[in-house]
């Protein structure tokens, strides 16, 4: 007969346990911004436990002076291993490449989910993750932890292992390139919600005239449904002619017959999700000028594979159906 564990190592993983959950929010919110994928933020987060359950079963009795640098390191350091199989993934991935989008249940403050409270604003925004996605793993950890999460520089080298010069060195270019490629400004809500509204009654009608006027010039179109969707772009669209065509096309399909389209937050922004009966379809993430009349940059995630994890809810009066 196996011997039970002994009393003072029950209460090590149930103190580790409590640790744990009580940090969830904080590992979820950075592993995310890291990686940009929310079933690989949940298979590192699960990495993360077995590491961190797993230390406090070998030494039981040990005291970790500071629990939450401990996670946060371990969680980082999980993440940046993770990178490189997402790297190879992506050698063979159709089309444009997008995050995973963080759908809020609805768009009242009350409905909002733990993720979307900690992920809500412009460092999370689609835009702003997919301008991430060209700076190396570890000037990309080191920007998400000091940039979006406050960070200081000699912190962040006991997380990576490196020294306090060198996070320097690594933050400078990261927030440089950044800066470079993503302006610093925020439409107001309100303004944002208009522009989504007229912007897909505009484009699921196939109103050519309203895309002129609500589109850039210089609009690009970002379509990723990873070789399962049709019709999708193989590369980014740029140009406000050619999003046009693009997005005439979608219009034109005979199916899927009857959109329902659902106004929610996707990482923090008024975006739009279409449903074909209780499935989701695709998610439109909009950025805008800085005036917040036009759209300069337009998201569409229809990967099934990516849309797993967002659910139809309950709807909004002024939500319709295409």
């Amino acid at each position: 007969m196996s011997e039970s564990p002994a009393p003072e190592t029950d209460e090590a993983l149930t103190t580790a346990t409590r640790l744990f959950i009580d940090h969830r929010e904080l590992l979820f919110a950075i592993v995310y911004n890291m990686l940009g994928g929310v079933a690989d933020t949940e298979d590192v987060l699960q990495d993360t436990w077995l590491s961190w359950s797993g230390s406090r079963d070998r030494s039981p009795l040990r005291e970790i002076d500071n629990p939450r640098a401990y996670l946060v390191r371990i969680a980082v350091n999980h993440a940046l291993e993770r990178r490189a199989v997402i790297s190879r993934r992506r050698e063979t991935y159709v089309g444009p490449w997008l995050p995973e989008p963080l759908v809020a249940e609805s768009t009242g403050p009350a409905s909002a989910d733990a993720a979307d409270r900690v992920l809500r604003g412009e460092s999370v925004s689609m835009a702003m993750l997919v301008v991430l996605e060209s700076l190396s793993p570890l000037e990309r950890a080191v920007f998400v932890l000091n940039e979006v999460f406050g960070y200081a520089h000699t912190e962040i080298a006991e997380v990576i292992d490196r020294s306090p010069a060198a996070v320097r060195q690594l933050a400078h270019r990261a927030r440089r390139h950044v800066h470079a490629r993503r302006p610093l400004y925020e439409a107001h809500p309100r303004v944002r919600r208009e522009a989504t509204e007229r912007f897909v009654e505009a484009a699921l009608g196939g109103d050519i005239a309203a895309l002129m006027e609500i589109l850039a010039p210089d609009v690009t179109v970002w379509s990723d449904g990873g070789g399962k969707r049709r019709p999708a772009g193989l590369r980014p669209i740029h140009g406000r002619d050619k999003a046009i065509r693009l997005l005439t096309s979608y219009a034109g399909r005979s199916e899927p017959q009857g959109l329902d389209i659902r106004y929610r937050r996707v990482n923090g922004d008024d975006s739009a999700v279409l449903f074909a009966g209780e499935s989701p379809y695709a998610v439109l993430v909009m950025d805008l000028t800085p005036e917040g009349d036009r759209v300069s940059g337009l998201y569409i995630v229809s990967n099934p594979d990516k849309l797993t994890h967002v659910h139809l809810g309950e709807k909004d009066e002024e939500e319709g159906t295409a």
